[in-house]
């Protein structure tokens, strides 16, 4: 097993450091942006390919599925033959999914073409979160992926009303040509702009990344950050799958409505990135840890007091007033959680953060569609509050009694 390789010296060059943090939001935001383009064209789908709405759901699920799998395979060919030449394999691979979905005929075949677009748009959540890692130590590396993320809050706010935009004015498919441009874009960016921040590990062979990511789970320190990051980002997946039908639906508001009060969610996260880019290096990332483990423990309970206390005739701010501590806790959480587990083999740190966003997307996916099958037949928001505080207790365990045993603020 290869020893740690000193990177905290390292610097992002031949790119600035801004400049590098701003080509890291673009890399990082094809995900979420094909992940939210597409909702509000789904119902425009389902009639124009003849289709159900379950069935069209899959294009949905199967692209988190597809996120989760991929940075679970990505992570570690990155450690292996470097971020740049895996980073533009994705994104290439990202164009010629949306070119394929465009020309589907068929639901099957734009469900294919879906899953496909996952594999490579993943590729910069996973790997950006690797050059961070390259590049600076843990608490600058916090510092770091609290920007990226605060920026990247703002993808999955717009994305929908850029989607619903394309759909009405030129059709579904649209969308899919929109995605394929962005996607060049950025891979043109990235061959022009991102050095290979991967120092090269003498004697890697090619189950060096099966090694190392063997090695990773059997690391409680890793564990203990990558379960809290995921089990914090499933209460975001939850939220998501069951907040539309309880406004929309239950609540019977307008998708505006919802729409609005989202906006505002994501603003609150976005306040608790920006102060854990601000803090991070100054009180270090564990206390920004237990900062946000506490914080998204107490916007469950009143979530579940909210939900147990008040009728959902009085409208969204029942579930989304509580909802933005959670959010806020979320900011402090997920950056520092992040580079905690990128952090406990930083030669490993591909295969780390791989492994990271599949229990992230993976157990995201798991939530919120049982999020959507417990509230099916409800008639108060309750299912998903039981969710939030279940999800924001076990992140508060997992770093508790893993990763806290053997790191003190």
């Amino acid at each position: 097993m290869h020893g740690p390789r000193p990177i905290e010296n390292t610097r992002p060059a031949p790119i600035a450091s801004r400049q590098l943090v701003v080509l890291l939001v673009g890399v990082t935001s094809v995900g979420p942006l094909a992940l939210n383009i597409l909702p509000p064209a789904m119902p425009d789908i389902a009639r124009a390919m003849r289709s159900t709405p379950d069935v069209v759901q899959l294009t949905l699920s199967l692209f988190l599925l597809g996120l989760a799998v991929s940075q679970l395979v990505l992570g570690p060919l990155s450690d292996r033959f470097g971020r740049r030449p895996v980073m533009l394999a994705g994104l290439a691979l990202t164009v010629l999914a949306s070119i394929a979905a465009f020309l589907a005929t068929t639901m099957s075949w734009l469900i294919a073409a879906r899953t496909i677009q996952a594999l490579g748009a993943s590729t910069g959540l996973v790997i950006g979160r690797a050059v961070i890692r390259d590049l600076y130590e843990r608490d600058h590396a916090a510092s770091m992926l609290g920007w990226v993320t605060m920026a990247m809050v703002v993808v999955p706010m717009v994305a929908p009303s850029i989607g619903g935009l394309l759909d009405t004015a030129l059709g579904w498919r649209a969308i899919f040509v929109f995605i394929a441009l962005f996607a060049i874009v950025i891979l043109v960016w990235t061959a022009r702009a991102l050095p290979e921040t991967r120092a090269a590990v003498p004697g890697d062979g090619p189950t060096g990344f099966l090694r190392e990511s063997a090695a990773l789970i059997m690391n409680r320190n890793f564990m203990g950050y990558a379960l809290a990051s995921a089990f914090g980002s499933a209460t975001f997946f939850s939220f998501l799958g069951g907040a539309p039908h309880i406004v929309v639906t239950m609540m019977e508001r307008s998708s505006a409505i919802y729409g609005l009060w989202f906006a505002i969610s994501g603003l609150a996260y976005m306040s608790g990135n920006f102060i854990a880019a601000r803090w991070s290096m100054r009180f270090g990332s564990d206390r920004m840890v237990i900062w946000g483990l506490n914080l998204g423990a107490l916007g469950a309970v009143a979530s579940l007091a909210c939900a147990l206390v008040f009728p959902p005739s009085l409208g969204p701010a029942i579930i989304f007033m509580p909802q933005m501590l959670l959010a806020i806790g979320n900011g402090f959480l997920l950056p520092n959680a992040i580079a905690g587990a990128v952090s406990a083999r930083p030669e490993a740190a591909g295969a780390a953060s791989g492994i990271t966003g599949f229990l992230q997307m993976g157990l995201g996916a798991a939530a919120a569609q049982l999020t959507g099958y417990l509230l099916a037949s409800a008639a108060t928001p309750l299912p998903l509050t039981i969710m939030l505080a279940l999800c924001a207790f076990l992140s508060l365990a997992s770093y508790w009694l893993l990763a806290r045993r053997q790191n003190s603020p």
